[in-house]
């Protein structure tokens, strides 16, 4: 065994000891979460790693252009990791394992391969440099050190590739010098004329070079961003194999702790997501909060409950109490209260994020400890809080005003077995002024199409979203339990909604209390009415250029998308235009989350921000799905002076004034 062989084995040992050490205290402290149960679908898991990170369909989504490039850097690592395997081997046992044992064919084509992705990646490299210092995008910290040693890393490893096989073609011991152009082109041209002593001093030079960057790249990962080359690939494997659209119920017992106040009442899936953060911006670039200038940045959010956990971590697991506070202003290793109050549980930082980190249910686990635990949150939704647990409603308005539309409407109340639709009007529809005009033309197509509908009327509650998403899971418990009750004493099989987030909560959170009625939202009905031919246009309705607006809890929350725009192709013989921002990058209203009844003190006004989205469009319409998004639409207009020559209409509003 040569002297150089003895030495790289010591020092093989050395790094991969302290690589095994790091990476079981960063992991351990994973262990500290609550249980959560992922390993379920096995197959369809498998799947997703085959199709997210290994095909790269995460970072090349979503109009993300650059992510082209990561792809080009994570398929050629991948071809290197075969290399660099082999390389490590063969230090240790140069006598033994080598790929030029290979039949000269097979290794032929592994050479040319690994030279291609050699070039390949380090032009990739350069690439990520360029955009970093040249024209960094806004959501991410372009200049970061740690990015900048884990390129020069990467670009280290490329550059001792070549010079070392570049040396050993100029000194003919190369056998697939032939099928190297790259390191064949580094020997004739930079180390051309060296005396074939120095090639071989020069080979060896490089050889060093490449096994301690290559150790050290593995040991520096576990201490940066980039400890995600480790779990990125794993949390897609964990990732929730349905939209996330509802929260885990709470237990209420006595004793019991409400929600998040130290890390390790997150589940391990939330610990596991704060290694997983790429800090690739994607959430930030997407979240009307950060957009608008709020305290929230989901990426710091993941990154500061990281920090807190690598600080009380060590402690914890020895038993002891927390050192830093989870919940705490203006500290790296805590997460602000602001930035827990600014989300509109919209939902865009967890449809653009390339490893499925999820943000929303964090935010409002830490809301519930603030409400149920320490009655802490924003003052104005202290009667918020208790209308909903006085009257069902935000306003505190007397259940009887909840029929004030009916006459009008003809509507009826519903009848057990008599009756096929049950018609959830809702809060807004049934209590707000501008809501009730949509309720009404809901109500005329309803009677257009001849379906069989009823109304609760003064008995009807409230679905209890907002106060879900606000984290007062105590009253949402009480409100869930008693309409589902109410539900299934009425005989109502079949619901039709017109707001969003009762749709979200009758179909999906009410599934926790053993609800098992179909609901559908009336963007839905009357898509499939229209399809039927039930309903007939006149034509009626100078709606003019339409602009669409997709609701956060009907688009990305539950995957209604194509079913409105259907509507209005088929009212007016013209897909609606679509604002920049569309579909699954659909730009929030900022109504979600309970949103609508805080008030916007810091930074720009999100609904604002949206409304200025629209105009860009000059439409003379604005088409919404929602009451709480034509609240913030109208508003928005208001502010910018363009109420008198843009309208706001519900779908509903419009194929009414367009029905024979």
């Amino acid at each position: 065994m040569s002297a150089n062989t003895l030495i790289f084995i010591v020092i093989f040992i050395i790094f991969i000891a302290f690589f095994g050490w790091s990476c079981y205290h960063r992991f351990r402290l994973v262990a500290l979460g609550k249980p959560d149960n992922r390993f379920k679908d096995i197959a369809k898991r498998i799947w997703s790693v085959i199709y997210y990170p290994f095909a790269q369909r995460c970072t090349i989504s979503h109009g993300y252009r650059f992510g082209i490039n990561h792809a080009i850097l994570f398929w050629a690592f991948m071809l290197l990791l075969i290399a660099n395997t082999e390389f490590l081997l063969h230090g240790l046992a140069p006598d033994y394992i080598s790929l030029s044992r290979l039949p000269a064919g097979a290794y032929h084509a592994l050479a040319w391969i690994f030279d291609i992705a050699s070039i390949i990646a380090l032009l990739a490299v350069c690439s990520a440099v360029i955009r970093r210092l040249i024209f960094p995008p806004s959501y991410i910290d372009a200049k970061s050190v740690d990015a900048f040693v884990i390129l020069g890393l990467v670009a280290t490893l490329m550059v001792a590739f070549f010079g070392m096989h570049g040396a050993e073609i100029g000194q003919g011991i190369e056998k697939a010098a032939g099928y190297m152009p790259i390191s064949a082109f580094v020997s004739t041209t930079i180390l051309s004329g060296i005396s074939a002593g120095a090639l071989e001093i020069t080979a060896n030079i490089f050889w060093w070079i490449h096994a301690i960057v290559l150790l050290t790249f593995l040991n520096y990962l576990p201490y940066s961003k980039h400890m995600h080359i480790l779990t990125a690939i794993p949390n897609c494997f964990f990732r929730s194999l349905e939209k996330i659209n509802t929260q885990p119920r709470e237990e209420f017992a006595k004793g019991n702790i409400y929600g998040v106040e130290r890390v390790d009442q997150f589940t391990w899936k939330d610990l596991f997501d704060s290694y997983s953060c790429t800090e690739c911006g994607r959430c930030v670039d997407n979240c009307p909060a950060a957009f608008t200038g709020k305290a929230l940045d989901p990426k710091v959010l993941i990154h500061n409950i990281k920090v807190n956990m690598l600080k009380n971590g060590p402690g914890l697991v020895r038993g002891e109490e927390p050192v830093t506070p989870l919940i705490a202003d203006d500290r790296e290793d805590s997460v602000s209260e602001a930035a827990i109050w600014d989300c509109t549980t919209c939902g865009a930082c967890m449809e653009v994020c390339p490893v499925f980190i999820e943000h929303v249910p964090k935010i409002v686990d830490v809301r519930r400890n603030l409400v149920e635990m320490k009655a802490k949150f924003p003052p104005e939704l202290l009667n918020f809080f208790e209308n909903m647990e006085g009257r069902s409603n935000p306003w505190g308005i007397a259940p009887e005003k909840r029929t004030a539309w009916m006459e009008e409407a003809g509507a009826k109340p519903f009848e057990a077995d008599v009756t096929e639709y049950l018609f959830y009007v809702g809060c807004a529809g049934a209590l707000d002024p501008r809501s009730r005009r949509v309720t009404l033309a809901t109500a005329k197509v309803l009677n257009a199409a001849g379906i069989s509908w009823g109304v609760l009327g003064k008995e009807e509650l409230c679905c209890g979203d907002s106060v879900r998403r606000l984290g007062n899971e105590y009253i949402f418990d009480l409100m869930a339990r008693e309409n589902v009750n109410l539900f299934k004493e009425k005989g109502v099989k079949k619901i039709i909604v017109q707001c969003p987030h009762c749709y979200n909560t009758l179909k999906n959170d009410y599934r926790q209390y053993g609800a098992d009625f179909e609901v559908i939202h009336h963007a839905e009905f009357i898509n499939n009415l229209i399809e039927e031919g039930r309903l007939k246009f006149n034509g009626g309705g100078d709606f003019g250029k339409v602009v669409f607006h997709d609701s956060c809890y009907l688009g990305r929350y539950n995957s209604i998308y194509e079913q409105p725009r259907k509507v209005i192709a088929a009212v007016t013989n013209k897909a609606p235009a679509e604002m920049e921002r569309n579909h699954e990058k659909a730009f929030c209203c900022g109504g979600g989350g309970g949103r609508m009844w805080m008030e916007e003190s810091v930074g720009d006004r999100i609904y604002i921000a949206r409304t200025e989205q629209a105009l860009k469009e000059e439409p003379d319409t604005i088409c919404t799905c929602c009451p709480y998004c034509m609240t913030m639409f109208e508003d928005g207009l208001k502010d910018k002076n363009s109420e008198d020559s843009v309208r706001v209409l519900d779908l509903a509003e419009i194929v009414a004034a367009a029905l024979e």
